[in-house]
């Protein structure tokens, strides 16, 4: 049996109401998504004319009637545990969302493509561009909104990494493809993206933006991130960074030294992954509050 750190005896007002939503995020981030459906979602890219069939993994929201949905966008190591099953973190998100009332989507950009990851492929060589995965968060953004069941209105991005550099291309209206969208994000999450490229082609946010970032990262540096901030267009991102965190703070792995990867700071040098106790629980904070943001009722 799961045992979680919560426990509380009240009569039921809004107080009790705010524990037991508290105790629900836990149980979801403990146990993990439960109802699984296998999808498959057109990507807007299509080389020869054809579209990518993207694999999605749906996780619909518990209750019935239109909900939000999140799309969740996995990293350059892919969705996948070695395992061959949905990794810990996607099916963690998964279960976070469908706490808090909310539809989650995670699509896969990579095994269409022959591919299985990217982190060890030099940048700029790598088989699985950021074009096509902007062109593949906004086909999935489209497929989300011409579901019954989904609200059209209310659509969030969540991505890590690569996945997190994808939200921005996303969600960066200096792009031709996303300026004509019909569909967008209405929110984006973003956990150690990498900046430096939508910094430079100027961030103009077409949806409010929340970057989690590690202070310490030296595989996604948090300085161009803030930069990125400090001179987008509005609505301007909101950043939060973590003193002596780096990349993967939010897993529970123990910090090591990832030799294969031949990009980050210091190139050939390899960069640190591993997860950070108190910028796991308070990115987690962060996050809970962007999602229970989308799905409260408007305000009159």
């Amino acid at each position: 049996m799961l045992e979680l750190p919560i426990a509380f005896t009240c009569s039921w007002g809004l107080g009790c109401w705010r524990a037991a939503a508290v105790g629900a995020a836990l149980l979801a981030w403990h146990v993990g998504a439960m109802a699984q459906l296998s999808v498959s979602v057109p990507s807007l890219d299509a080389p020869g004319g054809s579209r990518v069939e993207l694999p999605g993994f749906w996780y619909a929201a518990p209750a019935p009637g239109r909900a939000p949905a999140w799309l969740l966008l996995h990293g350059c190591g892919g969705p996948y545990a070695r395992n061959g099953q949905l990794s810990a973190r996607m099916r963690r998100y998964a279960a976070l969302i469908n706490a808090q009332g909310m539809h989650a989507l995670v699509i896969d950009s990579l095994s269409p493509r022959g591919e299985r990851e990217l982190c060890t492929q030099r940048t700029g060589q790598r088989k699985v561009t950021q074009t096509q995965r902007r062109r593949d968060a906004l086909g999935a953004l489209s497929w989300l909104a011409g579901r019954p069941d989904v609200d059209p209105s209310r659509l969030g991005l969540l991505g890590w990494s690569n996945g997190g550099s994808a939200v921005l291309a996303a969600t960066n209206l200096a792009h031709p493809e996303v300026q004509a969208a019909k569909v967008r994000a209405s929110r984006a999450v973003a956990f150690y993206p990498g900046c430096e490229d939508e910094r430079r082609r100027g961030y103009r946010p077409a949806a409010p933006l929340l970057l989690l970032i590690g202070e310490a990262d030296d595989w996604t540096p948090a300085a161009p991130c803030h930069a990125l901030a400090d001179e987008a267009a509005s609505p301007r991102p909101v950043v939060h960074g973590y003193a002596g965190a780096y990349h993967e703070f939010d897993g529970d792995r123990p910090l090591r030294l990832r030799t294969d990867v031949p990009n980050g700071a210091r190139p050939g040098q390899g960069v640190h992954v591993g997860g950070d106790a108190a910028a796991r629980e308070a990115s987690r904070a962060e996050l809970l509050e962007v999602l229970r943001a989308m799905v409260a009722p408007p305000t009159r």
